[in-house]
């Protein structure tokens, strides 16, 4: 018994040294922890059950059969995050530069297979070079599998994927699917190709860290959600993210205890649009100020600022937000606001979180760099993405809500639940000048007549009291009570039922 148990605490000792120190130390150096370092500091203390630590790769080519690290190069296992369950795997670039095998595919694919019967998110601590080349083909495929139950557990489970290495080839595919991807600034990237490939096929240069970092996926592809400072922040803000979430698709929404009364006014509200109709304001603010304690998880925050996504509690339960930001382009629709809010809408649709809409927005961005990109289907997205959902809706018109954007913000007409308005809400079909240039074009050139068409124009549409004449908007409410009337509208759709007709999918315009 004794011999066995040496045996066996032998190879635990060798497992949880991974590469050996040289290499742990060279994953310091690089202002880099280690997959287990990470583990600690996810999950809760003394949580982590860990499983498959003494796997070992198959593979006997190119001298691979005198190399076998117990573990193979990943950390899997389930713990809990504030007293929540989570699975969780953590590639280790320590072993074989967490290149993955087919057994450490394998190890993945046991870990979702079991994630999806018991109904807990999985969260990947994504550090690998690719697909282990000496493996040749079996590895490729270990990498579909893992693709395979990604897809499967799409709106099933929630799926986070936190970028904390590099991350090539193949190896993308699996958190591009994920629904959230965080990524740390200067220590990871993600690339299909990379930089050397990039240069021998198309000649040109360029470093990693422009190709694929960080800050190249969160300001401008707009592939990752937030890039963080280190691997410690990126950790801490990543438990604070997941007190948002669900466990699965049958539970609602975690609640947490507040003190913030539900009927707080605001009195600072009743000045913050301006009464210039062209002068900005941030959106943000009034976002704090609806929310629980002032607390505002952002995503995407420097891609498509022009739109603003992220989560809020509200009487402590999680609500998405997706708001217009005047801030920025007036807060005109384009193409990346429209991905970046369709995709958010999509995924809080799936989870049962309820979605509030403040809209301020005077159209779609023209223009011939829109029409050529596609902002006809990419708007489309956004429109199906809230026409498809039947969680709780609340939308709120601050100012502008003009033509098609009217339209596809979360209004009456695609099954917005409870529509309010502050009386600033201007609801038409266009601007007040823009239409009378249209509708009195004969008359341009004589400013009198214009102006005084505009005024009329302005005084007879530029209001929301036709859209509520209509019964398109519920109420014009004044922006102090906002906080407690969203509140109530989303404690009165606390039950909400309602389902879409019966079909194997929709044919989202991707």
């Amino acid at each position: 018994m004794k011999e066995i148990l040496a045996q066996l605490e032998e190879k635990r000792s060798l497992a949880r040294l991974g590469g050996g120190q040289k290499r742990i130390d060279a994953q310091h150096s690089k202002g880099k922890l280690t997959a287990r370092e990470r583990l600690d500091l996810l999950l809760d203390e003394d949580s982590f059950e860990e499983w498959d630590m003494l796997v070992e790769h198959r593979c006997t080519d190119f001298d691979m059969d005198q190399q076998h690290i117990p573990g193979d190069g990943v950390v899997i296992g389930y713990g809990t995050i504030n007293g929540r369950l989570v699975f969780v795997f953590s590639q280790d670039f320590t072993v074989f530069g967490g290149a993955l095998s087919e057994a450490h595919a394998e190890k993945i694919c046991k870990l979702m297979d079991q994630a999806m019967k018991v109904g807990a998110p999985v969260i990947g601590l994504n550090d690998s070079g690719g697909a282990r080349i000496q493996e040749g083909v079996a590895s490729l495929g270990g990498y579909a599998e893992v693709f395979q139950r990604n897809v499967m557990a799409s709106g099933v489970i929630p799926q986070i994927s936190m970028v904390m290495g590099p991350c090539a080839g193949g190896a993308v595919y699996s958190p591009a699917i994920t629904d959230f991807i965080f990524m740390v600034q200067d220590s990871s990237y993600m690339f299909v190709t990379g930089p050397d490939v990039v240069k021998t096929v198309t000649h040109e240069t360029v470093t990693a860290e422009e190709l694929g970092g960080a800050m190249t996926h969160s300001t401008k592809s707009g592939v990752a959600d937030l890039a963080f400072d280190n691997d410690v922040d990126a950790l801490h803000k990543l438990r604070r993210f997941m007190n948002y979430l669900p466990a699965n698709n049958r539970e609602k929404p975690p609640v947490w205890p507040t003190e913030d009364e539900a009927d707080r006014i605001e009195m600072s509200l009743d000045t913050l649009v301006p009464s210039d109709p062209n002068k900005p304001y941030d959106m943000k603010e009034l976002i704090l100020k609806v929310a629980d304690e002032g607390e505002f998880f952002e995503l995407q925050v420097s891609y498509a600022k022009n739109i603003i996504t992220g989560f809020i509690r509200i009487e402590g339960s999680t609500v998405g937000v997706v708001a217009n930001q005047p801030m920025v382009m007036a807060g005109c629709l384009d193409i990346d606001a429209s991905r970046k809010a369709a995709r958010f809408i999509r995924f809080c649709d799936a989870f049962n979180i309820p979605v509030l809409t403040l809209v301020d927005v005077p159209g779609f961005m023209p223009g011939t760099s829109q029409e050529y990109g596609g902002i006809i289907k990419h708007g489309a997205k956004l429109l199906y993405a809230y026409a498809e959902c039947t969680v709780p809706k609340v939308t709120l018109i601050t100012r502008k809500a003009y033509g098609g954007a009217y339209d596809v913000m979360a209004s009456k007409h695609l099954r917005g639940d409870v529509n309010l308005a502050w009386p600033t809400a201007e609801i038409a079909v266009m601007g007040p000048k823009g239409a009378v240039e249209i509708i009195f074009r004969k008359d341009i050139g004589d400013e009198e007549k214009i102006n005084a068409r505009t005024e009329e124009y302005r005084q007879k549409f530029a209001n929301p009291f036709s859209a509520a004449e209509r019964g398109y908007i519920d109420d014009v409410i004044m922006p102090h009570t906002t906080r407690k009337r969203v509140a109530r509208s989303l404690a009165m759709l606390k039950n909400k039922s309602i389902e879409n007709p019966w079909r194997k999918h929709g044919n989202i315009p991707l």
